[in-house]
């Protein structure tokens, strides 16, 4: 800006001081406040040369634009440092918003015996790091159960609900012999979580869930589907198969509408499947012509993909990574939901 100034005070009949002015102001976000100092008493040393070989370093071209100089130089340094107040209370922010998905939502293990689980959480919102999805893993006496949710509302009351949900899990996985009593558990954690809140909160409150067991030898996963997004199957092959609930139920948390028997629905689980559980904010992704994203045919491109130009299969965590950034793309970065992905892999040959 300063070289700017001189230029077009040298070349064209434009004055150099409105010019100079933006100097100290455009350096508020790139330097500090020393910095902005010297950029200014640069910019009035500039101008009181100019003004001086121009012959016209009077009380209007001179003094007066040497104060307003020195009056911007100081403001930029206000400016400066309450912006950097500002980003260090964000900071702050972020770091304790951190802290809280983590004790919240914290990472599953990324191998139980030959499993091998990846999990990836995408915010609509990039500032806000947590919503209201949710994803665990978890190593029973059972066998490994899992659990994908997406719970009613956003905010606050949205983040409290998945630590409900997830402290559920946690007890009954351990405790229930098969998937209907986990189910069950799971919905009167909710309701009376539901009794203790008022409002909306109190009779509407409910989580989308699907649930998942792992026989111990691998060779089958249970899955019961409360009202969520159906997953995906991926074979040793690439090939595609989305494992569509048998007979519909509603979301845990509703049993104002009666006790809900979900149906168990068995499927196969040969080594080197992958199952990928996902939230309605990749199904329910759009283009620019409304058109729903197909996560089973862009998965079984993706993995195809990655497995021509790598010479093998994509892990599971980079498999997550590639739909998330494939989601982004054919949204044009308009992803308006949270995004909660689980992959879970069995590792061919043992």
């Amino acid at each position: 800006m300063i070289v700017g100034a001189v230029l077009a005070d040298l070349y064209t009949p434009v004055a150099s001081a409105s010019l100079l002015a933006v100097a100290p102001v455009a350096a508020v976000t790139t330097l500090r406040a020393r910095g902005i100092v010297t950029v200014g008493v640069l910019a009035m040393g500039v101008h009181a040369v100019l003004a001086d070989v121009e012959g016209t370093f009077g009380w209007q071209r001179g003094l007066a634009n040497q104060i307003a100089l020195a009056a911007v130089t100081a403001l930029a340094v206000t400016l400066n440092r309450s912006l950097r107040a500002q980003h260090t209370t964000a900071r702050n922010a972020r770091h304790t918003a951190a802290v809280a998905q983590k004790a919240v939502l914290p990472n599953p293990p990324l191998n139980l015996g030959e499993l091998s689980v990846a999990a990836r959480y995408a915010p609509a919102d990039r500032e806000a790091l947590i919503g209201g999805d949710l994803y665990v893993v978890q190593q029973t006496p059972h066998g490994v159960r899992a659990m994908i949710g997406d719970v009613r509302g956003k905010g606050l009351d949205a983040v409290s609900a998945v630590s409900v949900d997830i402290g559920a899990f946690r007890f009954a996985a351990d405790q229930a012999d098969d998937l209907p009593a986990l189910a069950q558990s799971l919905d009167e954690a909710l309701l009376r979580e539901g009794l203790r809140r008022h409002g909306e909160e109190e009779s509407e409150g409910f989580t989308t869930a699907l649930i998942a067991e792992f026989t111990p030898g691998l060779e089958q996963v249970r899955l019961v589907n409360r009202g969520h997004p159906a997953p995906v199957l991926l074979g040793p092959d690439g090939a595609a198969r989305v494992l569509a609930p048998s007979q519909e139920a509603p979301p845990l948390g509703m049993m104002s509408l009666g006790r809900w028997d979900a149906p168990v629905d068995t499927f196969a689980f040969p080594p080197g499947s992958t199952l990928v559980l996902l939230t309605d904010g990749c199904t329910e992704a759009r283009n620019r012509d409304g058109v729903f994203y197909d996560p089973a045919v862009r998965l079984a491109h993706l993995w195809s993909r990655q497995r021509r130009l790598s010479g093998r299969p994509p892990s599971p965590g980079a498999l997550l990574d590639l739909l998330l950034r494939d989601v982004t793309r054919y949204t044009h970065g308009r992803v308006h939901d949270d995004q909660a992905l689980l992959a879970l892999h069995r590792c061919p040959g043992g």
